[in-house]
Order: C-alpha cells, then structure tokens, then sequence
C-alpha cells in the first residue's frame, strides 16, 4: 500500500466510556488505513466496537463518558483527534460523511426531506437558496428517488424505508465527501430494496471516485462490495487482509466462526445445522487477562491466558491476531 494512496489512517485508537459501572473498553487500541477508492469492509457482531470506531472518526460521541485515550485518527495529514470544535464542523458531511444506521431516527421528522439536504449544502457550500433547491433535487434524482421536485416537499414519515434510506446517502452526498462511512446502511430493509441500496452505493462510488467505510455484520454485503476486510471482537481488529482471501483462507478462530454460521448452498450435501459460536461477548468493563476470545476458542494454548496477542502480519497483507496462528514462538 503506496502512502500516497492512503486517504484516512488509524492509528492505536483508544476509544472508552468511564460510566457508573466502571471503564467500558469499546475500542481497545485498532488500526487500519483506507485507500482512495476502495471499499473497506468493517464486520463484527453487536458490541464489538465498529459503530463506536466511527463516531471517533468523526468525534461525535460526548465527552464525557466517552474518552479517548490513546491514538491518532489522520486524514489530510492532520489528526482529527486533536482538530478543533470548528474543524471537525467543517469536515463532518463535507470531507468525510456518515450514513447512520436508523434513517427515521437520524432525519428531523418536522423538516422536509429537501431542507435537511438544502441546509447542508447552505452551511458547507455556500450556496444561495435556489441554487442549494436545484441542488437538491439533483441529488435526489442521482440516488433513485422518483419525481425529486415534488418528492423534495415530503417528510421523513411521508417515505418508506428504502427511500429514507436514499435520503441519507443524498445527505452524505451532497458535498462530494473524500471518505464516506456507512453504518449498517442496509439493515431493517428487505432484500431486494437491500440489493438496490449496494448497487446505488458501488455506482456513485464509481462515479465519484469515494472511498468508503462499510460496518456491517452481514458478511453477504461485504463479499458483494468490499474491497479489504478488518473483522473486530471485543473492541479489537483480530483479522485483516483483502475480501478474496477473507473467505477462502480465514486464519483467526473468530473469523472462521462467523464464516461457519452463514448459509450455504452445497449440492453435494444435505442442509445441515448452522455452527455458532458457543458462549458470549466478554464484558467490556473486565476483559480476560489474555486473548479477549478465550472463553469462545476451540484451540487455545497456554499463553492464550496470559498475554494479550499483536496483529502480525502472516502473509503480504494478511494480519492476524492469534498465538496460534501468527507464527510467534
């Protein structure tokens, strides 16, 4: 990976939450750098730190509970973690943007769906009033909404899932953000407004030239759209390399447990019982003392008690988290 090539960089981010019942670890020291263009696939089950890792990015968790204890989130050559109040305001929905995971919760639901877009290319861009409308509905055409100059006077409630769900991306858009991170942006809808969303998202991504960070734990979605893939539990990244390999040659244990849960279709074999993963997610406010997947593993070792492991890297690209499989003695 050239460092030319490299649009946002994270390094060691500390992100945790000093509440009434103790320290909550939710980001516990990840990295991981996203090139110009591609699609990087963050996956997980609930809990283990993906959205959290995103609204660090964007500084949009409040302070307190949240602290960020350590690290360094470099975009543009500047850490956003040490930016001011005013340039994060200037960078959030301009330079990087934000798909949140609930379209209904995420738009003013007394507020037309066309002034929540107008407002901010207003604010970012400088536009005059009628040329932030034209805008607007521009950017309702380009994501699939029909008729976007009668659509536009609608409200949030006024339109199903998946055109909400446009509605946001259309935020997202507006500024030709560098970065665009999307949280779960397919969830609660159905399969085929699903589809259409992915397609949309790969489109403008190919238009626009974005680089976008996927969280998701529908490994579907990211065998259909990413390009790399970062796979977190418990508030660390156990496993990272390219989407081809993610699947052909899983190396972490939680990693091929995920891989195991999914749905096959075997022509050779009957369907047969899905594997889970036995046991839960370890409490956040006290983590094993060793690896945080201990309790869940089926080939610990000794030192899997003890010490906590290093990502290495095992092959040219492919990092691994794991006393067992990343060739540590």
């Amino acid at each position: 990976m050239e460092q030319n090539d490299i649009l946002l960089e994270v390094k060691n981010l500390k992100t945790y939450f000093n509440v009434r019942e103790g320290l909550a670890k939710a980001v516990d020291g990840i990295s991981f750098k996203l090139r110009r263009g591609e699609t990087l696939g963050l996956v997980g089950e609930s809990g283990c730190g993906k959205t959290v890792s995103a609204l660090s990015i964007l500084k949009l968790l409040d302070e307190p509970p949240a602290e960020y204890r350590n690290g360094e989130i470099i975009f543009a050559g500047k850490d956003l973690l040490k930016a001011s109040k005013t340039e994060m305001q200037r960078i959030r929905g301009n330079a990087i943007s934000m798909i949140f995971q609930e379209p209904m919760t995420s738009l003013n639901p007394v507020i037309s769906i066309g002034f929540q877009i107008e407002e901010v290319l207003r604010n970012h861009q400088r536009l005059s009033a009628s040329a932030s409308r034209q805008r607007s509905i521009e950017l309702l055409n380009m994501v699939g909404i029909p008729s976007p100059q009668r659509r536009i006077g609608a409200y949030p409630h006024q339109l199903s899932g998946g055109m909400r769900q446009r509605v946001m991306i259309a935020i997202a858009l507006a500024c030709n953000p560098s970065v665009l991170i999307a949280d779960e942006p397919t969830t609660a809808l159905d399969v085929t407004i699903q589809a259409q969303i992915i397609d949309l998202m790969q489109q403008l991504q190919a238009d626009l030239g974005t680089s976008i960070l996927l969280i998701t734990h529908d490994l579907g979605v990211i065998a259909e759209t990413a390009d790399r893939v970062a796979v977190m539990y418990a508030g660390l990244i156990v496993e990272e390399t390219d989407v081809r390999t993610i699947f052909k040659n899983p190396v972490h244990p939680y990693t091929q447990g995920l891989l195991r849960s999914i749905p096959r279709i075997d022509e050779e074999q009957r369907p047969h019982r899905l594997m889970e993963i036995p046991g839960r997610v370890p409490n956040l406010f006290c983590l094993p003392r060793g690896c945080t997947f201990i309790d869940r593993c089926p080939v610990v070792i000794d030192r899997c008690r003890s010490e906590v492991p290093e990502l290495v890297e095992i092959d040219k690209g492919h990092f691994v988290r794991c006393w067992l499989n990343n060739g540590s003695p």
